[in-house]
């Protein structure tokens, strides 16, 4: 089954340590891939429902966060479709619209890709700064690496 539309979503807040990594994952998959235009990168931040529109309008989405519970090991976790967690439902502000929920919502208006693919790491800093902690960091190039083979398996995919 092709996908004509390919979103890669980076989720977090990079004025929080760790709760950046999302960002810097996005960033980092963009310095080191050249996809074709049908793949599409996002800086999705803390946005909320503002990307309600990426979420909907692809047909395959990965998306990077940091990911809670901080007590699990450190490394990268992959979860894709029915396998999302319970726990990505977690928001830094009580005003901000969490990823389980915007799912939620595409899910309600009948519009979810077809594959979904969320790719993490637990937080060790959420300490008001830029920048991510060197635990977590080290986990940056086999993210890539794993978020790179899940694109290119949608891309070769007939």
């Amino acid at each position: 089954m092709k996908y004509d539309r390919i979103n890669i979503l980076g989720l977090g807040n990079i004025l929080h340590s760790d709760e950046g990594f999302g960002i810097a994952a996005l960033n980092s998959l963009r310095d080191s891939t050249d996809f074709p235009k049908q793949v599409c990168t996002i800086d999705g931040g803390t946005q909320g429902i503002y990307l309600l529109d990426h979420i909907q309008s692809c047909d395959a989405l990965l998306v990077f966060d940091a990911l809670i519970p901080v007590e699990y090991d450190s490394r990268v976790y992959v979860y894709r479709n029915d396998d999302l967690p319970d726990f990505i439902h977690r928001k830094m502000s009580s005003h901000q619209m969490g990823f389980s929920e915007l799912l939620g919502v595409a899910r309600l208006q009948g519009k979810i890709p077809r594959e979904i693919v969320l790719i993490g790491v637990p937080p060790r800093d959420l300490q008001l700064r830029i920048g991510l902690s060197p635990e977590v960091s080290s986990l940056l190039g086999e993210t890539v690496e794993r978020a790179t083979l899940v694109v290119e398996s949608w891309l070769n995919e007939k």
